[in-house]
């Protein structure tokens, strides 16, 4: 008789859940939900960095989408799924309560962003990371040390420690903090207490500075003279992590109700999207699998052998087992990608939503539906017109830190710059310097590996601008000068989940075997352009010129008015 799981992937807009065969990978149903409240834009302030999402979002598109993809299979599916696996995006943490409840769900903290999940991309707490590397490097143990050498403002210290010191209300209530795909597993399984909520060794060992070798969290002396807010939260919080093959449980009656589901279905560990899509994508030693959305994620996996006692300096963490058990995971990144595309898309919208929609020419429906084919067309036309500029003839060069820095070397002060505008400069001409923008600022994590004695011989993209985007693959291959496959399943992440609810329902004893098993193959593969790799070379260099300029000249003033404000506190 056939087994199903069902892989869960949490990502920055929407939901996903996919039903599984566990002996193929064979995808028999899925559903995408949006987060409702997030949709409406509610809790966020874009322009203060500020990006917060409510437990209830979590909560109510997990039943919906697993009750909708479950509908969607054969009858009798539901009696024979045997697990079920999160993963989510992060560092996404919240404050919880005693029993380990976020502090959104208490009813006179229900409207308050400061007691929601703090969205990785949530850039508040720049000061705070400072902070925390200023103490770290004079430390006796420099914690940062497994996690590149600094710490970003979009990790977990750093976003609890800035909420501690901006909302007395959430101070007064919070009794521990939990990351997004820690909390979910716990949810489901009935967790009572924080103190039972299994850790996950993926987002505590590449964003909360633990590791094995200093007995895990940076100790108690360190936190509070980081700031006293910090006391106690230790002793309250973990000592250990698991990797996500092992099951944390098994549905509780409530939630195999909801969900229409067995109690006996067992309930793996949770982890970061990215990692969890990493071996969807059926990653291996050497090969640079990079999960490209609104932003970027980069993951690797190495041998011990390989690793050694190196210290990968700039990187989002080096941590045993959160990619693979048995392997060290490596994580990079960009803050922004697809992003980057999506915010000249709105530039480019400004007039059809505050003009067009308040025009009194036409009635309302045809409006709305002009201004959404348009809308629909701005980046498919852009792409059009600008894949027909040869390579090297636009003048314009940009960087991609609109969202900041995330690899190599974490920097979210940096913002994006445009170089080389003319009175020519049109349209799909700044679109093309986007992309390639977004192409140099990957090779830089390409070549910061390398110098860090990293070995890269294949790559390969998964997520939607992979499969749905020719023009930046075909950049990106001609950039990095190196081949990359694309992975033949738009739903990666969501299936490298299930391989880990396969593996913690005990269908596979390893993580490699599921991958063996159940991984979809490759859709593409996109070769390097001999010429255009030639021009390329030539304008990344300029790009590295530009980037070091940026930061040199526009990170010194931003770095400035930043400890101005915070002596003005």
């Amino acid at each position: 008789m056939s087994k199903y799981v069902i892989g869960l992937d949490y990502g920055s807009d929407s939901a996903r859940a996919i039903v599984v065969d566990a002996a193929t990978g064979r995808q028999l149903a899925s559903s995408v939900k949006y987060y409702p409240r997030w949709k409406a834009g509610k809790y966020c302030d874009p322009a203060a960095n500020r990006y917060r999402q409510h437990p209830l979002d979590y909560i109510e598109v997990l039943e919906a989408s697993v009750r909708e993809a479950l509908a969607a299979c054969p009858a009798g599916t539901a009696e024979q799924v045997v697990g079920i696996a999160f993963d989510t995006t992060g560092s996404t943490p919240a404050f919880t309560d005693e029993s380990g409840t976020p502090l959104a769900l208490l009813p006179e903290l229900a409207e308050n962003p400061n007691a929601m999940f703090v969205l990785w991309k949530d850039h508040t707490a720049v000061k705070e990371a400072a902070e925390i590397n200023d103490l770290a490097h004079r430390w006796h143990t420099d914690y940062t040390a497994y996690e590149g050498g600094i710490y970003s403002s979009e990790w977990f210290w750093a976003k609890a420690l800035h909420i501690l010191r901006e909302d007395p209300q959430v101070r007064a209530k919070a009794y521990s903090i939990v990351e997004y795909c820690e909390w979910l597993p716990a949810l489901i399984t009935g967790v009572k207490h924080s103190r039972d909520i299994v850790r996950s060794r993926c987002a505590c060992g590449h964003k909360a500075m633990w590791h094995e070798s200093w007995g895990g969290l940076p100790d108690e002396e360190f936190l509070t003279t980081l700031d006293p807010l910090l006391a106690g939260f230790r002793d309250r919080l973990f000592d250990k992590t698991e990797t996500a093959d092992k099951p944390v449980g098994t549905l509780s009656p409530e939630w195999a109700e909801r969900l229409g589901l067995s109690t006996d279905v067992v309930v793996a560990g949770g982890a970061f999207d990215c990692h969890m899509g990493a071996v969807g994508a059926n990653i291996a030693p050497h090969t640079f699998v990079r999960v490209i959305g609104t932003s970027t994620c980069d993951v690797m996996v190495a041998s011990y052998e390989e690793v050694g006692d190196k210290l990968i300096r700039g990187i989002c963490g080096q941590v045993d087992g959160s990619v693979i058990p048995g392997m060290i995971g490596l994580e990079a990144g960009q803050s922004g990608f697809g992003d980057v595309y999506a915010w000249f898309k709105r530039l480019l919208e400004y007039p059809l939503r505050e003009i067009l929609a308040k025009s009194e020419i036409i009635d309302n429906a045809t409006k709305e539906k002009l201004i959404e084919e348009t809308a629909d067309q701005i980046i498919p036309r852009l792409t059009a017109e600008a894949e027909k500029l040869p390579v090297g003839e636009n003048a314009l060069l940009a960087t991609d830190w609109l969202n900041g820095r995330r690899t190599p070397d974490a920097n979210q002060l940096l913002k994006g710059t445009l170089s080389g505008l003319t009175l020519g400069s049109d349209a799909p001409r700044i679109f093309r310097a986007l992309v390639e923008a977004t192409a140099f600022g990957s090779r830089a994590i390409v070549e910061r590996f390398r110098s860090e004695g990293v070995r890269i011989d294949h790559v390969t993209g998964i997520g939607g601008i992979a499969l749905k985007s020719p023009f930046v693959m075909q950049t990106l291959s001609d950039v990095l000068n190196m081949p990359i496959k694309v992975c033949r399943t738009d739903q990666a992440c969501a299936l490298g989940a299930a391989m880990f609810a396969a593996t913690a329902a005990g269908i596979y004893p390893t993580i490699e075997e599921a991958q063996a098993a159940m991984n979809s193959g490759y859709a593409a593969e996109y070769r390097p352009n001999a010429k255009n790799v030639v021009e390329y070379q030539k304008m990344y260099e300029k790009y590295c010129n530009l980037g070091a300029f940026t930061e040199k000249v526009l990170y010194s003033q931003a770095e400035k008015v930043l400890y101005s404000q915070a002596e003005n506190i």
